[in-house]
Order: C-alpha cells, then sequence, then structure tokens
C-alpha cells in the first residue's frame, strides 16, 4: 500500500494462534475463548445469536464449560432486522438477565450480529466488555477489525452507531463449513477489496484461489493477511479521519445498491453490493486516476463471473445518487469516493460528478 506501507503490524505466533491486537486468528477456540474469559472475568456472561447461528453455530459452542453459566439472547437474522428492534431486544436481554457493568457479551454471528452487539454492549450502562466470535467470511475480514459498531436507521446503512473495539475477536473457519456459497462469495468480496488497497500479488493469489471449491486451509491463510490489511489501515487512522477511507473502496456505490435493493424489498448480501460497487469504482479510478484498464476489465470479468448482475436501470440513478449523497464521507454537500491508481496507489477524498457516477452506471449495466 503505497500510502501506509510504514505500518506493518506485528504477529505473535502463540500456541498455533495468530494474534494481531486484539484479534485472535485461532486453531482452539475453546481454549482461546477460555483464556479471554479469563482475562475479562464477568460476573455475568451473555451469548447473542440470530436466528441462524443459534441452529448452526451455538450447538458448536454450548457445552464448553466456559460458557455453562451464559445467558442466551436472540434475535431475527437478516440485515433488515439490523435495526432499533433487535437492539432493544438485546438491552432487555441484558437487563433482565441481571447484567451489570462487570458483565460480558459473547457475538456469536455475522456482520449484522457483531455490529449490533458491539453497539449494544458499547451502550448497554455505558459500555460493557464483549468478545466476537464472527461466523461468516465477511465477518471475518470485515467487521472482526475496526472497532465499528452500530445498526441501520431511516432505510440507511449504519447510520447510528459508535466506535468501539471489543475485547477480543477470535477468528476460526470452523464456523465457514456451515455457510453456502453465496455467503462465501459474499465475504470474499470484501477480501477483493484489501487485495485492491494492498500489492499485485495479494491479488494474483485473491484471482487464483479456487471460489468455487475453497480450500479452506488455504484460505485460513489468506483471512490472516486481509485481517492484516484492514488492521495496517485502521491502526494508521483509528477514527476515519484520513487514510481509513481507504476502506470504502467499492462502498460509496455499494452501499446505495444495497439500501436501494432494501428499500425494493429485494435485498442483497453485503458483499455482492461490494463487489457491484467495485466495478464501478474501478471504473472512476480509470477515467479519473489512470487505473490500468486491464485491471479494470480483470475484475470486472471476476465479479460477472463470480457474482451475476445487477438488475438496476437508468431509472434507478436519481434514487441510487440520492442514497450516495447520505455517505457519512462526505464533504461539502460532494460525494466521496476512494479511488486508486494503481493496485494499492490509494486515493482518498475524491469527488465525481453526478454525470460520471450515472457513465460508472452505465459500465457496471453495460459489462
Amino acid at each position: 500500500m503505497a500510502i501506509i506501507d510504514s505500518m506493518v503490524p506485528t504477529i505473535l505466533i502463540h500456541q498455533a494462534s495468530i494474534m494481531l491486537e486484539n484479534v485472535i486468528i485461532t486453531h482452539q477456540l475453546e481454549r482461546d475463548l477460555t483464556q479471554a474469559l479469563a482475562e475479562i472475568q464477568p460476573d455475568k456472561l451473555f451469548v447473542l445469536t440470530d436466528d441462524n447461528t443459534l441452529q448452526a453455530c451455538y450447538p458448536i459452542l454450548r457445552s464448553w464449560s466456559c460458557l455453562a453459566d451464559a445467558t442466551p439472547i436472540n434475535i431475527a437474522a437478516g440485515d433488515d432486522h439490523k435495526d432499533i428492534a433487535s437492539l432493544s431486544t438485546v438491552w432487555q436481554g441484558l437487563s433482565r438477565g441481571g447484567a451489570s457493568r462487570h458483565s460480558c457479551l459473547i457475538n456469536l454471528g455475522g456482520g449484522m450480529v457483531t455490529d449490533l452487539g458491539g453497539f449494544a454492549a458499547a451502550t448497554f450502562k455505558r459500555g460493557i466488555a464483549f468478545i466476537n466470535i464472527p461466523t461468516t467470511l465477511l465477518s471475518m475480514v470485515d467487521a472482526s477489525v475496526g472497532g465499528k459498531t452500530g445498526v441501520n436507521f431511516d432505510g440507511l446503512k449504519n447510520e447510528i452507531g459508535v466506535f468501539r473495539d471489543a475485547n477480543r475477536v477470535l477468528l476460526s473457519t470452523l464456523f465457514l463449513g456451515t455457510l453456502d456459497q453465496e455467503n462465501i462469495r459474499s465475504g470474499y468480496a470484501e477480501m477483493l477489496k484489501h487485495g485492491l488497497l494492498s500489492t499485485q500479488e495479494m491479488w494474483n493469489e485473491l484471482m487464483d484461489f479456487p471460489l468455487e471449491a475453497p480450500d479452506y486451509g488455504l484460505l485460513q491463510d489468506m483471512i490472516g493477511r486481509s485481517v492484516e490489511v484492514k488492521a495496517d489501515i485502521v491502526s494508521a487512522d483509528p477514527l476515519e479521519h484520513g487514510i481509513r477511507k481507504a476502506l470504502n473502496l467499492g462502498h460509496t456505490i455499494g452501499h446505495a445498491f444495497e439500501s436501494w435493493a432494501m428499500h425494493r424489498k429485494t435485498p442483497i448480501l453485503h458483499g455482492y453490493a461490494v463487489a457491484f460497487g467495485l466495478v464501478a469504482e474501478l471504473y472512476l479510478s480509470t477515467v479519473k486516476c489512470g487505473f490500468p484498464t486491464t485491471l479494470l476489465h480483470q475484475a470486472t470479468r471476476y465479479i460477472r463471473d463470480y457474482y451475476g448482475t445487477l438488475a438496476i436501470t437508468c431509472k434507478d440513478y436519481p434514487t441510487l445518487l440520492e442514497l450516495m449523497t447520505h455517505d457519512k464521507k462526505n464533504q461539502g454537500g460532494r460525494i466521496n469516493f476512494t479511488l486508486l491508481r494503481e493496485i494499492g496507489d490509494i486515493q482518498i477524498n475524491q469527488y465525481a460528478t453526478n454525470e460520471e457516477i450515472e457513465e460508472a452506471l452505465d459500465f457496471l449495466r453495460e459489462c
């Protein structure tokens, strides 16, 4: 990464686990969870799941001695339930379970659960401890690092939230076998973004990985490298005043796609929205910053082959542009983008006119 090469994180090898700040890429989840709880020493313990992870993931952990006295809290699955109502359910579960400021909440689930659960923990009694155990590829490489918590509000993605790091984040591919292909690809889109922000070598590895038949051992190593890229950027700019905006690549337009689909009652997975956003924003990168057309077409072909197409028309452009104006990184009424000159050559605080954005949407539709 051209802007942040000097910010290289330290990785500690710890008894078959890899630790990066508060993130542990673990091969022994029970042991590392037990150790994390021993450090926190909560007076009461709670486990947050959604309908999916309650059935597919919680049974794996339920019998562990470190969770013997844990109180379960469950919410409905799906990003359309990442809202104030679900947040209230978690607060009520903590309150009725007798949680104090010395309690701990374990968030077991994808990005929706870790974002919402982290926000609930950060605000309950002005903040209690929480541990994230991401169960989707998306939440491992995206939501696990960076301390962003929050909920959707008034039809807008992540409109309400705070920065608050989990006490521990435990990453294990133990749960990836519970995912369907769509959810694997959704998470992989964020890895594609990290590759574009990093090096040609990392990008080539991502292009060569057999996504249609994943090798989970190799994928765990790649997850570690992907998390490093994000942690590197976040450590340089924890509160998103500068280079952390790099992580917005693909998201200004991608979040608009996601909100557009939500309004139509035809929601799409976050990673799919990001993948389509990457195509449009790499087009803007080519037009405005000279990003190589060969790489633009390589990325476009890959995303078309693995993510399909998005059914937008010209009639949707005004709605999409309106949604983009709500991006939290905008300044002075102008829509703010992260663009690239080359892989790893990051250009933050780039602006595009409505006409240029519509050209990028045209490119996405035509390709």
